[in-house]
């Protein structure tokens, strides 16, 4: 609609408020003309037709006074409000501190990564072999709304920029290893974001006893093959693979 049907339209609405009007004749009411606007004219017409249908003959009667008037107004009253939406922030992981952590399944082998194929096998080291195995720095955080017994982290490789992380290739959810350049993007992550890949929840059972659940991938944990020098995958609950690592704490 444009401006010159918009006045017109106005004009017309505004006569058909003053008909209303002079249906009123012998009421002693006045109208001041202020600018126009399409939700005024609105207003106007719609509180004139409730006081309309609301006025009987006995308004033209000598018992009808002021007070009588002002309780019609006041029932006809147009109320507006404003509805002000608030979207609520999305929740999101903060990091509180790092730890760094020394990682062995439950069948004491160590981990050790595999440069080739950017991947971390279970090996069960001889003697001398220790400078093989994987060191984590372990990054916890505090849950938007926290689980019992379960505390979010991030796990990387100590000495690199390599972080654990848990994709969903099809319906099988996956194990990767990825450069993280920028470490501080992993200071506060949401929960909606991409980088949710990169949590854990660490569920303790006992004494340096955890297992690693995806934060991504719900029932989906780290875990080591039943056989030595095989890949860490992820598995689900059900699957004949050792979920369970013992986790300490480096002074």
């Amino acid at each position: 609609m444009n401006k010159k049907n918009i006045r017109v339209y106005v004009e017309m609405k505004y006569e058909v408020a003053e008909t209303t009007l002079e249906a009123l004749k012998g009421l002693d009411l006045e109208v001041s003309r202020h600018p126009l606007t399409m939700k005024c004219v609105a207003n106007l017409i719609i509180a004139m037709e409730r006081i309309k249908a609301s006025i009987s003959e006995p308004v033209l009667s000598t018992d009808f006074q002021d007070e009588h008037l002002l309780s019609i107004m006041l029932e006809s009253i147009v109320e507006e409000q404003t509805v002000i939406e608030r979207t609520a922030a999305p929740a999101q992981f903060s990091r509180t501190g790092e730890l760094q952590c020394s990682i062995t399944d439950s069948q004491k082998r160590d981990l050790i990564l595999v440069q080739s194929s950017m991947e971390l096998h279970a090996v069960m080291l001889q003697g001398g072999s220790d400078d093989r195995k994987v060191f984590l720095n372990m990054a916890t955080y505090v849950h938007p709304t926290p689980i019992a017994e379960a505390r979010p982290v991030a796990l990387g490789i100590k000495d690199t920029n390599l972080y654990l992380s848990c994709h969903e290739d099809g319906d099988k959810p996956t194990l990767h290893l990825e450069e993280v350049t920028d470490k501080n993007s992993l200071l506060r992550v949401r929960a909606d974001s991409e980088m949710v890949r990169f949590l854990f929840y660490k569920r303790d059972s006992g004494l340096n006893i955890s297992t690693l659940m995806s934060a991504r991938c719900p029932n989906w944990y780290i875990s080591t093959a039943q056989d030595d020098q095989q890949v860490v995958e992820m598995c689900e609950e059900s699957a004949h693979r050792y979920r369970s690592f013992n986790i300490q704490r480096q002074s």
